[in-house]
């Protein structure tokens, strides 16, 4: 199994090789490759991991569990055969440890894994590999609360080796980091094979709700889909359910139910009252439209079960297969989908983001995104970042084999910047107007950011703790100047199991001094009379809201 390099290729990983070659006791660096879907940067991973591997060193190789697939791993095994082992969640701890005392014991030179595989104990570790590095679940939600990417920077640090970020769609920090000098970066702006980017249509569906189309198909994805059905070419259909939190918005204006002073989008509870995540408004759920009087106001909500339904009613011929947390619930449910429609045994397939991650599909030339605003108005920062990344990442999906490949992206905000830059797939420019708004408004990268979280399952102590401990940020010897607290507010989701939750953010330009901080409430807090009826964690730059 020989790859043969283009010359971009050939340019990134001579570039990458030989910066480390040069750094050859201390670390290596961090080099973010940022290329467009399909430009081939597994190609550019394993060209190092050759070299690395003659040079007698050892290689991690992250990969977001939901593209931890067959078609990703077996590039890497016919390249390297024995000398690449894996984990996933799905193994058991014993089964885990195994493949840990082999890395110990030199017997393999390539660990393949989600986030934990960051500490396989190797020891003579060389690179550290992080595809798809923008992905959320890189950052553990659990404590310890650990960034892979984070930890992987750390120990490269510590144990001369050099660390790789691959991406089509990179985190806003690590391009931040990559422009201002910290990570070196390099550019693949072309597809590897001769297949070109797919044509991206943008279809507002205020328009189709006025011409009395009340599918959720527009008219220019029915014609596609009946004209891929007669050529006997695949078609995947996505649904962009990340963040979906019974957000409501208009169908005839589009307008969204906002936040006043939080610019988030209301969610409603099932006691008919829409409430902000963040500073606790709440009004009651309109019954008209408050802009434009309509009564198509509701909140959003399209799962996989209705779109697949949908799908059999108009299309009946079609061979449909569906993948979500229901079918792929059993320990290979999601490789046999996969292999189902890899072996062409059905025309259509649906689903959540699982779908658009990584796969290579070369019959598939459309690719239609049901509902791109799902998590536009998601009660985070980073819902733009999330919802350029999905579409993007769903539109590269589209004509990567001899056939050119079509997309088209339903939205009810289609003036919206980053619904635009997605359909243009240019992430300069909706890293340009991202990185505004992050600076307006202050948030990572800009500036740092903690979430400290407390709970507790008495309601009263926590509302004395919060302010308690909002009170001690003030003690903690970092100038106050340099601060900005936000709350103490009720959490996200307010009450789980009966344990209440209040979080209070804390902003500063310098992280070391969010450490500070950090550290002088933990050991306040270790004194309290509290704390043997409620818990407080740290979040650095959460990934996602509290």
């Amino acid at each position: 199994y020989d790859i043969k390099l283009n010359k971009d290729q050939e340019k990134i990983a001579q570039g990458i090789y030989s910066y480390i070659e040069n750094k050859s006791q201390g670390f290596g660096g961090v080099h973010l490759i940022h290329g467009i879907t399909g430009s081939g940067k597994t190609e550019v991973y394993i060209d190092i991991i050759q070299k690395v591997i003659e040079k007698g060193k050892e290689i991690i190789v992250l990969i977001p569990e939901i593209a931890l697939t067959y078609q990703t791993v077996m590039r890497f095994y016919r390249k390297f055969g024995d000398k690449v082992s894996i984990i996933n969640s799905k193994l058991s701890a014993g089964e885990r440890y195994d493949q840990f005392e082999r890395a110990k014991n030199g017997d393999i030179k390539i660990m393949i894994g989600p986030r934990s595989a960051v500490f396989t104990p190797f020891r003579n570790l060389g690179l550290i590999i992080i595809d798809e590095e923008h992905e959320g679940s890189y950052k553990s939600e659990t404590s310890p609360r650990y960034h892979a990417r984070e930890a992987a920077i750390f120990r490269a640090k510590n144990e001369g080796a050099a660390v790789v970020l691959g991406s089509a769609t990179p985190a806003i920090d690590s391009y931040y980091k990559a422009l201002t000098g910290e990570y070196n970066l390099y550019e693949l702006k072309n597809r590897a094979k001769t297949s070109i980017p797919a044509d991206v249509h943008i279809v507002d569906m205020r328009q189709e709700l006025a011409m009395g189309n009340r599918t959720m198909f527009s008219a220019k994805l029915d014609e596609l889909i009946k004209d891929r059905l007669d050529k006997k070419q695949q078609i995947m259909l996505f649904i962009n359910r990340r963040g979906y939190a019974g957000f409501v918005s208009c169908r005839e204006c589009g307008k969204a139910m906002k936040c006043p002073h939080c610019d988030v989008g209301l969610t409603l509870h099932n006691n008919n009252k829409l409430i902000c995540h963040y500073c606790g408004y709440e009004i009651a759920m309109p019954k008209t439209c408050p802009e434009c009087n309509s009564k198509y106001i509701a909140a959003f909500g399209t799962g996989t079960q209705k779109v697949e339904e949908a799908v059999k009613k108009m299309y009946p011929t079609a061979r449909t297969l569906r993948m979500d947390m229901d079918t792929t619930s059993k320990k290979d449910g999601y490789e046999k989908i996969l292999s189902q429609f890899s072996n062409g045994e059905a025309d259509i397939l649906i689903g959540t983001q699982m779908i658009v991650k990584g796969h290579d599909f070369p019959n598939v030339t459309l690719v239609g995104i049901i509902a791109a605003d799902l998590s536009l108005y998601a009660s985070d920062y980073r819902s733009s970042e999330k919802t350029f990344q999905l579409l993007t990442q769903a539109e590269g999906r589209a004509g990567r084999g001899k056939l050119r490949g079509e997309a088209v992206i339903q939205t009810y905000s289609p003036d919206n910047g980053s619904i635009i830059a997605a359909s243009k797939q240019d992430y300069t420019e909706f890293y340009n107007q991202e990185i505004l708004y992050r600076t307006i408004s202050e948030y990572p990268p800009v500036v740092s950011l903690v979430a400290v979280q407390l709970t507790s399952k008495d309601e009263a102590l926590l509302d004395k703790l919060s302010i308690k401990i909002k009170e001690l940020i003030g003690k903690s010897g970092v100038d106050n100047k340099e601060l900005r607290i936000i709350g103490p507010a009720n959490a996200n989701v307010a009450r789980i199991n009966d344990v209440y939750r209040k979080v209070i953010y804390i902003k500063c330009k310098e992280y070391k001094k969010l450490i500070l901080v950090k550290d002088y409430i933990e050991n306040c807090f270790e004194k309290m009379e509290e704390n043997k009826k409620a818990s407080i964690q740290f979040d650095f730059n959460p990934m996602s809201g509290f």
